[in-house]
């Protein structure tokens, strides 16, 4: 296999077979092309915890800076969960493990999992009072068969019974009461080990017998406090949440409805109702908002967020049975990183804008990169990346590369940009898939510079092929039009029309 080469220079590039040479850099945020700026704070924004906010047309690469900050982030460090509140259920307590206990508790439930024997494998004795042994015949089947099928007796005989007209009934007992079954649920023995005597359960588990020694006891026993408990934040989650578009209950929480509520037998208990939101899940990580403008008056709920670092999560529908609950306190310490366009700058709150540039920073994204030996080298690596992000798609040759510069460069004039190369990596990351769609079609083991030119005719915006086919977007439009209706534009146009003087 061939050595990968890091690519700093188009020299490094030119002497290469494809682009499956190139090195990938391991940070992800050298992986963005240009926005050196950006790349500079988002490193700062990592280390210190400051907020951004990148502004610029889309495809520009800010969702990939907010992804690349949250992957240099250090691992969360907690894990948030809910406790029932026996005195006041609608007010349960909240409880932050750090990650030590966490792998204690984890440590426990392996120790307490017991070890798992096939009917055959555990003493006869239990195998019959779990309802696997038939006491008649000896053989073996599930405790769902209350009647043995190898001999046809029941099973029931000899243990406690779950319906005492079991004889009566037999197997219509089956059809007519499926949850009933042979033998008990559980079975306590005693054993001694070194002279000890120590108690042993085994229980049903399956088709298999889960047997807990006095040690795995008393693992259940220490993690019975969990019992009462719901996690609402994983320890080991992933540090980047997307919230673009979020709903009022999606970004903030809430709290699940249930007609039973109330009731303690019939009802989920309040706890486990509870949901996080984005800003909670985002705790220690990234919140990334694209758009961040179209969230209205929502910016208000994420501005107090970010400056209490928690908030409160309560049922948002007054009509809910969760309307009554709330837990306190939520944390929600993260780092927010939004994206908008130039237009939208207004609709951001002046008060979330001053919080933002208060710890954090904002930055016009660019749109172009001067046309560099360099900057050629990473137009290089970053076909090599968008392959590798595909998938599906085969590496291009280094001549396929320099198509992609050209068209690179003819997209940045159009942005006014001269002797650069486009920036809008998102369009052209469309052209690479595009040409590699090609190859794999034909069979092809690399993107040549050929599929690179067929693909740019076939990836061309509806309104380009429009305007080629007809001349101009209108032309077009009036062309598109069916019979009908035109037939019924032309109705209204005479009736919208009509000489008033006609009703004189």
């Amino acid at each position: 296999m061939t050595e990968k080469v890091a690519v700093d220079t188009w020299a490094d590039v030119v002497g290469l077979t494809s682009t499956e040479d190139i090195l990938i850099p391991q940070d992800p945020l050298d992986r963005v092309l240009g926005q050196e700026e950006a790349i500079e704070l988002a490193k700062i924004a990592a280390r210190q915890r400051r907020h951004l906010l990148l502004v610029g047309p889309p495809g520009t690469g800010k969702s990939m800076i907010a992804r690349a900050l949250s992957m240099n982030l250090p691992k969360p460090s907690h894990e948030v969960r809910v406790v029932k509140n026996p005195e006041n259920p609608e007010r349960p307590f909240l409880e932050i493990l750090d990650a030590e206990e966490v792998e204690r508790e984890e440590g426990l439930k392996a120790e307490s999992v017991g070890i798992l024997l096939t009917p055959q494998e555990s003493p006869g004795n239990v195998a019959e009072h779990l309802g696997y042994k038939c006491k008649s015949c000896g053989r073996f089947s599930l405790p769902s068969d209350i009647t043995c099928p190898h001999c046809s007796q029941s099973k029931m005989d000899g243990m406690n019974r779950s319906n005492p007209f079991q004889d009566i009934l037999g197997g219509v007992l089956e059809v007519a009461m499926p949850q009933v079954t042979a033998g008990k649920e559980k079975v306590h023995t005693t054993r001694n080990r070194d002279g000890v005597d120590e108690v042993v359960i085994f229980e049903r588990a399956g088709d298999k017998i889960r047997m807990l020694d006095q040690k795995a006891i008393d693992k259940r026993n220490e993690l019975q406090r969990t019992s009462s408990e719901k996690v609402l934040v994983k320890l080991r989650r992933d540090p980047f949440v997307l919230a673009t578009g979020a709903s009022e209950t999606e970004l903030l929480g809430d709290v699940r409805h249930d007609p039973y509520g109330g009731h303690e037998k019939l009802g989920s208990p309040a706890y486990e109702r509870i949901v996080a939101g984005s800003i909670h899940e985002a705790h220690e990580g990234v919140l990334f908002i694209d758009e961040i403008s179209h969230l209205g008056d929502l910016q208000r709920y994420i501005l107090t967020a970010m400056q209490e670092k928690t908030f409160p999560i309560v049922g948002r529908n007054p009509q809910s049975a969760g309307a009554s609950v709330k837990v306190e306190d939520v944390p929600c310490d993260f780092i927010l990183v939004a994206a908008c366009n130039i237009q939208d700058l207004e609709n951001i709150l002046s008060p979330l804008r001053s919080r933002i540039v208060g710890s954090g920073y904002e930055v016009l994204v660019d749109i172009a990169m001067p046309d560099t030996p360099h900057n050629r080298a990473k137009y290089a690596q970053f076909v090599a990346q968008e392959v590798n992000l595909d998938g599906n798609i085969p590496h291009a040759t280094i001549e396929a590369v320099e198509v992609i510069i050209a068209e690179g460069k003819l997209r940045a004039k159009a942005d006014n940009q001269m002797n650069s190369l486009t920036l809008r990596l998102r369009e052209l990351g469309g052209l690479i898939r595009a040409a590699g769609d090609i190859a794999v079609m034909e069979g092809a083991e690399l993107i040549t510079a050929d599929h690179v030119r067929r693909a740019l005719r076939r990836s061309r915006t509806v309104e380009d092929q429009i305007k080629e086919r007809y001349g101009s977007y209108n032309k077009g439009l009036s062309k598109d039009v069916s019979a009908a209706q035109k037939e019924r534009s032309q109705y209204y146009f005479q009736t919208e029309h009509v000489d008033d003087s006609m009703f004189s």
